[in-house]
Order: C-alpha cells, then sequence, then structure tokens
C-alpha cells in the first residue's frame, strides 16, 4: 500500500486523550469516533483487526465449526429465557419514524450475546446422545447499551466478539471441554505475543453455576481487573472473589474498660478514627442487608469492605441489597451508619469476617444513632460465634487461606471469558437429547468468549513507547514500513515495493515527496510496524538500506540480497 493512496491519515498531538494507546490509535489512523462507544476501523485498524480474528478463527477451528447468527432477532428469543427484562445492557430495536413503523412495527433486540439464539438454534438439529459433544463458534460485531462506554476500543456500544457455545450428555464432559477451550485461548494470547503476561483467572459464576467462571487477564498497568495471584501454585483470582486471609496487627495485652461513646453524625471510618484516635484496624464495618431468606448483617474490620458476592455465597441467596432504613431502624434502632454486632435481635442472622475474630479492644456500631461502642472484646461484651467467614473484599498483603503465604496483586484487563452456563438456557428452551435408552435427558452448555475488536485496544494499551504504538509481528497492519528519500532512493524504493508485494511480503510504503524525512520518521514510529527500511541516496550510497526495527533504537545497513533473510528472523 502506498502511503498517498491510504485512506486515513496519520495525525499531529492536539486533543487529550484517555491513554496513550487511545491516543496514538486515533493519530495513527487506525480508529475514528462515531459516537461514544462506536467507531470505524480506518484501513490500518481493520487490517490489525482482521489479524487477530484471523489467528482466533485457526484456534477455535481445531475445537469448534464456524457459523454466523443474525444480530438483531425478535424479542420472543430473550423472553423465553427470562433475560428480556434483566439484562441491562440490552439494546431493543423499532423503526425510527412513522413511515417504518407503518411497514413494520415489530421489535427486536439487538444482541450482546446468543446464548438465547444458539440453544433453540441447536435443538432443531442435534437432538441424539450421538450428536453430543459438539462446539460452534461465530466472530460478529455485538452491541451493550454502555453508560459510559471508556478507553477507546476496550469499553463500547459495540464491538468485535467471537463466541463459542459447547453442549455436552452430562457436567463432566462440559467440564473436559472447558480445559480443552483453556488450551486453544492460551494458544491465541501466545501468538497475539501476550501469552507470558495473561493468567486464566477465576472470577464469579453469577447466576449459572456455584462454581466459577474463568477470565483469561492480560498484566497492564492501566488495567480496570485486579488480579490476586498465588506465587507457589499460580493460581489466579479475581478481586471480586479471591479467598482472603486479612493481615494480622498486634493487639492489646489486656481488656480496657468498655465505653459507650457519643459522636454526633460521626458515621464514615475515616472520620470515625480520627474522632477516637484509633487506626482503621481496630474498627469494624457493619452493614445490613435484605435477601429472600430475610434480613442479613455482615460485619468486617474496618480497612475493609463488605464483598457481597461471597456473602451471598455463605448465606445461601441467591439475591441481595442493602436494607432500607426503616428496616435498618427494625434491627438496630438507630439511624443508617450506627449498626453494630453487639446486641443483635437474635432472629437476625449474622455473619462476621475472619478479619474481626482476633481484635481486641475493638470499635463497633452502637446500634442507637451517633453512639458507637469502643473496647468492645470477644466472650466479655459479645459472644464469641463458633464460626468466622471470609467475607471481605481482597487487598494487597492479605494471605492466601490454604497457604498463607502472600499474593502477588497487580492490574489486568479481560482479554477473554469461559464460562459453564450448565442447564440454564437449554432448559429454558426445552432442550434436551435422547439417550441410548430412548430416555430424555438434560443438555449442558459452555460459553466461550473473546472481545477481538476489545484484545486490539489491549495489546495497543499493552505495547507503546513515547513515539506510537509497537504492534507483535503477526498483528502489525503491514510487515514492512519504506520510508523513500531523495531521487534515487524513491526509485528503488518503488522497485523493491514492487518486489516484496510479489514475494507476499505486505508493505506500507511511504512515498510522499512533498514531507520531510522527520515527519516520515515520526509516521513510521506513530504506525508502528515492526520494521522500518529507509531507502534513501545515501543509504544506496552505503550498500543498501536502513534497517531498523520499531522496538530497537539500533539500525543497520544491510544488502538487497541479505534482505529477505533479516526479514525471516521476525515473527
Amino acid at each position: 500500500m502506498k502511503y498517498t493512496k491510504l485512506f486515513g491519515k496519520t495525525s499531529k498531538a492536539g486533543k487529550v486523550y484517555e491513554s496513550k494507546s487511545v491516543e496514538y490509535l486515533f493519530r495513527g489512523a487506525f480508529i475514528d469516533q462515531v459516537m461514544a462507544g462506536g467507531y470505524t476501523f480506518l484501513p490500518l485498524g481493520l487490517r490489525v483487526l482482521q489479524k487477530i480474528e484471523q489467528i482466533v478463527r485457526e484456534e477455535m477451528d481445531k475445537i469448534g465449526v464456524e457459523l454466523l447468527m443474525p444480530a438483531i432477532v425478535p424479542t420472543e428469543y430473550w423472553k423465553q429465557t427470562g433475560r428480556f427484562d434483566t439484562i441491562d445492557v440490552l439494546f431493543k430495536v423499532v423503526g425510527a419514524n412513522k413511515i417504518s413503523l407503518e411497514r413494520n412495527s415489530a421489535e427486536y433486540v439487538l444482541n450482546p450475546t446468543h446464548e438465547d439464539i444458539i440453544a433453540p438454534t441447536a435443538k432443531k438439529f442435534n437432538l441424539s446422545y450421538k450428536d453430543l459433544p459438539f462446539a460452534v463458534y461465530q466472530i460478529q460485531s455485538k452491541f451493550r447499551n454502555e453508560v459510559r462506554p471508556k478507553t477507546g476500543l476496550l469499553r463500547t456500544r459495540e464491538f468485535r466478539m467471537k463466541d463459542l457455545y459447547s453442549f455436552h450428555k452430562d457436567v463432566e464432559d462440559l467440564k473436559r471441554f472447558y480445559e480443552v477451550a483453556r488450551e486453544a485461548y492460551m494458544k491465541v494470547y501466545k501468538r497475539l505475543g501476550i501469552g507470558d503476561d495473561t493468567y486464566y483467572t477465576a472470577a464469579s459464576g453469577g447466576d449459572f453455576t456455584e462454581d466459577f467462571s474463568h477470565e483469561f487477564q492480560t498484566k497492564l498497568e492501566t488495567g480496570e481487573d485486579v488480579v490476586f495471584r498465588v506465587k507457589s501454585n499460580g493460581l489466579c483470582f479475581n478481586k471480586e472473589i479471591a479467598p482472603s486471609l486479612s493481615k494480622a496487627y498486634e493487639q492489646d495485652k489486656e481488656m480496657k474498660e468498655f465505653k459507650d461513646v457519643f459522636g454526633e453524625g460521626i458515621i464514615g471510618v475515616e472520620d470515625l478514627c480520627q474522632f477516637m484516635g484509633i487506626k482503621p484496624y481496630q474498627t469494624t464495618k457493619t452493614l445490613i442487608f435484605e435477601s429472600e431468606k430475610g434480613v442479613l448483617v455482615a460485619s468486617v474490620r474496618g480497612d475493609y469492605d463488605v464483598n457481597e458476592l461471597k456473602l451471598m455465597k455463605v448465606a445461601g441467596v441467591k439475591q441481595l441489597q442493602l436494607a432500607t432504613e426503616e428496616t435498618v431502624k427494625k434491627v438496630t434502632g438507630a439511624e443508617i451508619g450506627y449498626a453494630g454486632i453487639v446486641n443483635l435481635p437474635k432472629d437476625v442472622m449474622v455473619y462476621i469476617d475472619e478479619s474481626v475474630e482476633p481484635l481486641v479492644n475493638f470499635e463497633t456500631g452502637g446500634n442507637k444513632t451517633h453512639y458507637h461502642l469502643a473496647n468492645v472484646n470477644w466472650g466479655r461484651d459479645l459472644e464469641k460465634p463458633n464460626m468466622f467467614y471470609d467475607i471481605k473484599v481482597a487487598k494487597l498483603g492479605d494471605l492466601y487461606p490454604e497457604t498463607k503465604e502472600e499474593y502477588d496483586v497487580f492490574k489486568a484487563s479481560e482479554v477473554g471469558n469461559i464460562f459453564p452456563l450448565n442447564t440454564k438456557f437449554t432448559k429454558a428452551v426445552g432442550y434436551y437429547f435422547t439417550d441410548a435408552d430412548g430416555s430424555q435427558k438434560e443438555i449442558y452448555m459452555g460459553s466461550y468468549g473473546i472481545g477481538t475488536s476489545r484484545l486490539m485496544g489491549v495489546i495497543a494499551e499493552k505495547f507503546y513507547d513515547d513515539k506510537g504504538i509497537l504492534w507483535p509481528a503477526n498483528i502489525a497492519p503491514y510487515n514492512v514500513h519504506i520510508v523513500s528519500l531523495g531521487s534515487e532512493g524513491v526509485k528503488e524504493a518503488e522497485t523493491l515495493y514492487n518486489e516484496l508485494m510479489d514475494g507476499g511480503i505486505e508493505v506500507l510504503w511511504d512515498d510522499r515527496t512533498d514531507v520531510s524525512a522527520g515527519e516520515k520518521f515520526s509516521d513510521a514510529d506513530l504506525i508502528g510496524i515492526p520494521v522500518r527500511l529507509v531507502i534513501s541516496d545515501r543509504s544506496l550510497q552505503n550498500g543498501g538500506y536502513e534497517f531498523k526495527l520499531r522496538n530497537s533504537k539500533e539500525s543497520k545497513i544491510v544488502s538487497k540480497a541479505d534482505l529477505k533473510t533479516e526479514l525471516a528472523k521476525i515473527s
């Protein structure tokens, strides 16, 4: 491709962007914004996206069969599975104006995912035990009604995704394929150049399973997720579900006098500590929730937050919400902000985190408006529970409970997920298989997603410097970026350009004659193609072309005879 013929050109710095990678994607003419969360992939960006998707396709073809489902479907599909009124990112599509509505007034869903479509589709074709297991996938545009799209391609309203669905006769076979998919995903990330920094990470199973689902998290300083990694065995957990033991602090040797402390309007931990002259780890944080089983009280050490996912699991509830002001007053006798764990009603379910167990002379809410209790102790002031729980949000410094070792904690960005759906969707659509004995049995499903456009954003965020993007070689828009300077350089560049293109090497040739050498070099760095070849009158006099890798500061003269050998080293 000649630069002068390229649709979309580089631009100079000016606008302030959310991150450097987003700036480079715009300035490098990879994407163009149509709206918040909606982008045009310009030719350079489309080439990167297509190469990512081809790598994904090649690995998915080894474990499944490709198909393509419609992006827009009747609402009945989503109503059948009970998700039409519960998925908060769902787009509904109707005619835009009176004329359109007169032609067709039906309502449709613009799909963010396709579990609701593939289950009834599979039901039409694969009904026998002989048909199981099987897996199908697609690479397609998806749509989500994101409230605040951000960070370029990382969170958008329209995005590209590979979604694969597997079907099995029992949960054991689903788990077997789960591992197959895991291995396929890691091959994808390795080929994309992020394999060494991508971690298989346990995450919440949602309402599909009591087990974990799993995410693939790529280590990234600007990542929106936090991963807790066990150094000794490599196990990784998303912060939302990471099991944790709290860091221990030295406690008083003797009990102090129990006190009822008046502090008007003092409810936050920071204000409370300043008022009482104590540290956050000497306080407790007590919250009251309502669930389908009744009222729950949860208490953690003051330097932690209550983890609602963990609380739901230990309490065995599926729904949880903070209690109303009326309920709080009924349980504690106080306004919101003064709940504590002393003298709670006997009929209330109480869950106290293990971080509170070793505390001596600690603070808790007074269950009386404007009051807190100081120097509370187990045994003397309240009965010590038979069991303490892990219901806190893990944080830096916490320990992995099984080995008691401190976690390695780092930021990361999700680049894929795999999810055991079990029978949620197959039951909803009445999809069963006929076993060898003629009986009807349940079908188990798995769901496996990779956001390919998001991957492009993550890779750009991971591989850049102060000049531009450094694309991994196998997804760069082109293999070689030729910069021609001088009359003889232009002649030789055109000859080499044609020869390389004929030889199957993808080339972007900056054939502009009205810009400086410095501007051409800056644009080459911004675009980030792995190899830059400067062909100038001077380089030809020195015996060839100036060969420079994008990720290196050094350059060298390479003869035409040696060029293909040098290019073959780039992988």
